[in-house]
């Protein structure tokens, strides 16, 4: 028996020590003699029974006693797992013969022997392991034995054997290897904290950054590394990842290094480490250095933010040609994606028109705040001045970094106030075409990041986009205000006056009453007063829009006028308004445009005139009306009692088309009749075809009775006229004719006794409109008309006297020669007739008729504050 003293380890398996009937001296291993056949234990029994934390746990131990005999005595329960043979088949078995190759037999007795003798042996032993079905040879293995000398009880000489499984120690090695590898040279920073959450292993990369040796950080907690609210969330998450052996990866820890105030930035991953028995026995952690990663996220992020807020600046600003509109939309793109609070002053004298804003040397000139936008509940703007208000007028100190902005072009920062909400602010000029149009501002209040050389950069790209579309918009409305100006000064000032007929009309700009106005269209109207007190109404309409349109629509209003003055039939007043509207658009002219009129040539549209007029000349003796249409709108009428009808008139070809005559139309209106010439801007739009705005004009004059100009806002407030999409013409005329005993008309034989006829006719009929101040002046005139008609005239001779705000006297006869004022020499005893009555009347002239002439002249009324010319002055003046 063995001299070993054992102690047999306590456990509830009776595999864990030495069997029922062992010696008391057994190993600590299990050593016995005998046992019962198959009564083995598990494996996992027998290598769990040490004590959790032990280095069994992994490495493989067994033992065996060997005898005087050279023979096993004794077998323990390990080297049965180990060898793979039972204890009763051990048990006297030449562990020589049994275990290693015939060819090292030899070797092997003559070490058994000297073992025997009382020497002690420690050698690694390849050997066979027995195969257990055959007891042949089996798996070849290699084995660390050390056997120590013993004596048995006779005091005979025996030997104890302990053996490791040198491939269990190779794996052992390898591994520690790998991991002292892994965790000395790991660029990472490598931790391993135990269960009380401390630092019980530090490798040297974590050492280098947090100072000291890897053993100084022994014992250390997370708080003494990072900030205490991000070191009491680490702290948790250990705690979980101990309890619950959930992994973590990629867990963002924020601190600071030891003697920096630079923030840093770690990506960690923490596991649970376990002992060879499965038992928790730390936490792994392994840490990165994020901190330049994360800043290029930053900038990354940056710079997408940027091009985004650049994109979506590009596809917002610039969307109205209203400054103020363009200004706004700048600050609904920046707040409160770029910053917290906003302003933009635009120059004062810009706004107001100016070519070139004032004060650009010094920067201190008036500026106008015209928006204003807050992410902080509507804070107030906080930047060195006092707050302004939006749609107030101001201006900077010079000293100021705002007027040093406007005066340099460049941008500046503002110092925040002491206790002020905001942090940072940028004062960046609105530079456009190398002109400075005014100042944005952007702020960011406290807890916001400062701004930095992108975020200025972004600043003035975003500043100079505006400003280019603002600089646009300045542009864009004084050129639409020249030519609105141009527009309405070719229109008729204040309210057209005419007689027999009472006048009202509108005319709205297209888009006047929208956020975007256009440009100026080509519509107009006119009311010219005739000879014989008669009118002549006009609307029209040029194709197109812009400058462009509003200059060829003054000219063609222009010819309207002059051609209305010749007296003319309204379709020759439109043939002739079609020639001129072909020349507009020809280099030459009029007679340019004729005669390519007579060739082939391809048309530049570019350089086409085309426009739509209606032309109408009302007689307020006859109450009757003559149109001529050059495809516009017909006229509606409304008749007193009726519903409203529009006029049957052949529209004709709009005017610069040319080839096409013009047809005429005569209409007797009765008294009180409603006329309205319009254009299609009052009936047309998108949103509504014409054909129904037509139906809805016609419907919309249902009271003709009412006054005029009441009518005229109802037909606007009816109709859908805010649409803006073009011009609006309305011109609306009640008839009211000549009163029947406001007329004098006679027939005249053609005799010379009909000049002193017609003197007396004159004479009674003024004495019976009690316009005596007015007889002699108007005997003579009449005299020497009815003269004129008498020697260069033909046929009867008719004498028409018309009383409305003038008097007008009409000579009519056959003859076709029209009179011509010429001077006479002072020997001549003639010629004087024509000179005569342009000296006393205040107008005179002649037209030709369908059956003749009409030579007249008008005299104004008296009223006490305008003196009469004194006839015998006059005559005297002759000569």
């Amino acid at each position: 028996m063995s001299e070993i003293p054992a102690k047999a380890t306590e456990s509830g398996d009776p595999s864990d020590g030495a069997r029922t009937g062992a010696p008391a001296g057994a190993a600590a291993d299990g050593v016995h003699t005998a046992r019962v056949p198959g009564d083995v234990p598990p494996a996992d029994g027998m290598w769990q029974s040490s004590p959790p934390g032990s280095m069994y746990d992994y490495i493989r131990v067994a033992s065996f006693s060997i005898g005087p005999d050279g023979l096993v005595d004794q077998w323990s329960l390990r080297a049965e797992q180990l060898f793979g043979i039972p204890a009763e088949r051990a048990v006297g078995m030449d562990p020589i013969a049994a275990f290693i190759d015939p060819d090292r037999r030899e070797l092997g007795h003559r070490k058994m022997a000297e073992i025997l003798d009382g020497r002690e042996w420690t050698g690694v032993v390849p050997f066979r392991k027995p195969d257990g079905e055959t007891g042949g040879p089996g798996e070849e293995a290699l084995a660390e034995v050390y056997v120590m000398p013993t004596r048995t009880e006779d005091g005979e000489k025996a030997a104890v054997c302990i053996v490791v499984d040198v491939r269990t120690l190779r794996t052992i090695e390898t591994d520690l290897a790998a991991s002292q590898a892994i965790f000395g040279q790991s660029p990472f920073g490598f931790l391993l904290i135990d269960p009380d959450l401390r630092v019980r292993r530090a490798n040297k990369r974590f050492a280098s950054l947090f100072g000291g040796t890897p053993d100084d950080h022994r014992g250390k907690g997370v708080h003494d590394y990072l900030p205490r609210p991000e070191a009491d969330r680490v702290t948790a998450t250990l705690r979980r990842v101990l309890e619950t052996g959930e992994s973590i990866t990629d867990m963002h820890v924020t601190g600071f290094l030891p003697g920096s105030e630079d923030r840093r930035h770690w990506s960690v991953n923490l596991y649970r480490v376990h002992s060879g028995s499965g038992r928790p026995i730390g936490i792994a952690w392994l840490g990165t250095d994020i901190t330049a990663r994360r800043a290029a996220a930053r900038e990354a992020a940056a710079a997408r933010r940027n091009l985004a807020l650049l994109n979506e600046a590009g596809a917002r600003i610039g969307n109205s040609l209203d400054l103020e509109t363009t200004a706004r939309e700048l600050l609904d793109v920046v707040v409160p994606g770029f910053c917290d609070l906003a302003t933009v002053d635009l120059y004062q004298g810009l706004l107001a028109g100016d070519e070139t804003p004032p004060g650009l040397a010094d920067g201190s000139a008036e500026l106008r705040r015209v928006a204003f936008a807050s992410a902080v509940s509507d804070a107030p703007f906080v930047g060195g001045t006092a707050t302004v208000a939006v749609g107030a007028v101001h201006h900077f100190p010079f000293n100021s970094p705002c007027a040093d902005a406007l005066r340099t072009a460049r941008p500046q920062s503002v110092p925040a106030e002491e206790g002020g909400l905001v942090q940072s602010t940028l004062a960046v000029p609105m530079v456009a075409h190398d002109t400075v149009v005014g100042l944005a501002q952007f702020s960011r209040t406290k807890g916001s990041e400062p701004f930095g050389d992108r975020d200025r950069a972004l600043a003035v790209e975003l500043a100079a986009r505006a400003a280019v579309c603002i600089d646009n918009a300045r542009l864009y409305r004084r050129e639409h205000e020249r030519a609105l100006i141009l527009q309405r000064s070719l229109l008729p000032p204040g309210d057209p006056v005419a007689s027999g007929l009472d006048i009202a009309c509108r005319y709205l700009p297209g888009n006047s009453s929208s956020d975007r106005p256009s440009e100026v269209g080509g519509d107009w109207f006119d009311v010219i007063e005739l000879p014989g007190h008669r009118t002549a109404l006009v609307v029209g309409d040029v194709m197109g829009r812009g400058l462009r349109a509003a200059v060829a629509m003054g000219e063609l209003r222009s010819a309207v006028r002059t051609l209305a003055l010749l007296d003319l039939e309204p379709a020759e007043v439109l043939s002739a308004l079609d020639e001129i509207a072909r020349g507009l658009g020809a280099p030459g002219g009029v007679q340019q445009a004729t005669r390519a009129a007579r060739r082939p040539r391809e048309a530049d549209l570019s350089e086409v005139y085309l426009a739509t007029c209606v032309y109408a000349v009302y007689d307020s003796v006859t109450r009757r009306c003559t149109f001529a249409n050059a495809g516009h709108l017909p006229p509606v009428l409304v008749e007193p009692g009726e519903a409203a009808l529009m006029l049957d008139v052949p529209p004709g070809m709009p005017l610069g088309v040319g080839g096409e005559p013009f047809e005429e139309v005569e209409v007797e209106l009765p008294e009180g009749a409603l006329l309205a010439l319009y254009t299609d801007g009052l009936v047309e739009s998108r949103d509504h075809p014409l054909d129904e705005g037509l139906q809805a004009f016609v419907g919309a004059l249902t009271d003709p009775a009412r006054p005029l100009e009441d009518v005229c806002d109802h037909v606007l407030n009816t109709l859908d006229t805010h649409h803006g999409e073009d011009d609006i013409a309305l011109l609306m005329a009640r008839v009211q004719g000549l009163p029947a005993d406001s007329v004098g008309d006679w027939t005249l034989p053609r005799e010379p006794r009909s000049v002193g006829r017609a003197r007396e006719y004159a004479r009674g009929q003024l004495l019976s409109w009690d316009l005596e101040p007015l007889v002699d002046t108007t005997e003579l005139l009449v005299s020497e008309l009815v003269t004129n008609a008498l020697r260069y005239g033909e046929g009867d001779i008719r004498l028409r006297l018309l009383l409305d705000r003038t008097l007008v006297c009409e000579v009519w006869d056959a003859g076709l020669v029209q009179p011509r004022r010429r001077r006479a020499r002072d020997t001549d005893e003639g010629g004087r007739g024509l000179q005569l009555v342009g000296l006393l009347s205040a107008a005179w002239g002649s037209r030709r008729t369908p059956r003749g002439k009409t030579v007249w002249f008008e005299l104004p009324l008296p009223d006490g504050e305008t003196g009469l010319t004194d006839p015998a002055e006059a005559l005297l003046s002759l000569f």
